[in-house]
């Protein structure tokens, strides 16, 4: 069974700084394989893409891990972040929805480095249940209430159209899943106590698109004004 982290033990970590403890996570990794053994906030801080005085502030949530004049140990704050977000153990993970993004998501290497082995893929789709991904085979999605019990899943990905999502996510509540990472673009409606984190790619494209409507109109506001000087 997999060891999880009481709600009295949690800290009361504001939700904007919860979403960059990873980055911080990320960018300490790098550090430490690069060979740094300690680093000052202002490195951290441009490492991470964050300006230093968020960086102390998001760190002061955990405790006091610098010291004055020398900066922060690497390896130690690694750990400690780690250990806040819950990737110091083994988190059982299963995909729903094994078309092209469910291929994808089984295929990514960094899930286990960071602490979630993937132990199931599932669709409803036939078809499927011939496939391989990832060394791993895809089984019928009525499965997904065995698969939970025997392997104490608590987070599930789903990879499916909009459509099937909230079916999905209906099922996954159902038995016993508590965390969703949904990828389908629909929002999900779950009870009180399940956490959804949606990831929308189309939409961050969109925004990329308006950054660079506005970069091109403000090229064309420029050269209009040379062109009149």
């Amino acid at each position: 069974m997999t060891a999880r982290t009481s709600p009295e033990s949690a800290r009361d970590i504001p939700e904007a700084t919860v979403a960059r403890l990873p980055v911080y996570l990320r960018a300490l990794t790098t550090l430490s394989e690069q060979g740094t053994g300690t680093c000052s906030s202002e490195d951290l801080a441009a490492a991470a893409g964050v300006n230093s005085a968020k960086l102390r502030k998001d760190l002061s949530y955990l405790g006091s891990y610098g010291t004055r004049g020398v900066g922060y140990d690497v390896d130690y704050l690694r750990y400690q972040i780690a250990r806040e977000i819950g990737v110091t153990q083994d988190w059982p993970v299963v995909i729903v929805g094994i078309g092209n993004l469910g291929h994808a998501l089984a295929n990514f290497s960094g899930f286990r480095s960071r602490g979630f082995r993937v132990v199931a893929l599932l669709d409803a789709d036939p078809q499927r249940h011939r496939e391989v991904v990832a060394g791993i085979d895809v089984r019928p999605f009525d499965d997904l209430e065995q698969i939970v019990r025997d392997h104490g899943v608590a987070i599930g990905v789903i990879a499916t159209p909009a459509l099937a999502a909230q079916d999905v996510a209906d099922r996954m509540v159902g038995c016993g899943i508590s965390s969703i990472l949904n990828f389908a673009p629909v929002v999900l409606s779950v009870p009180d106590g399940v956490d959804v984190r949606k990831v929308d790619l189309s939409i961050e494209l969109q925004i990329l698109a308006y950054h660079e409507q506005r970069k091109a109109h403000g090229e064309a506001i420029a050269d209009a004004g040379e062109a009149t000087a």
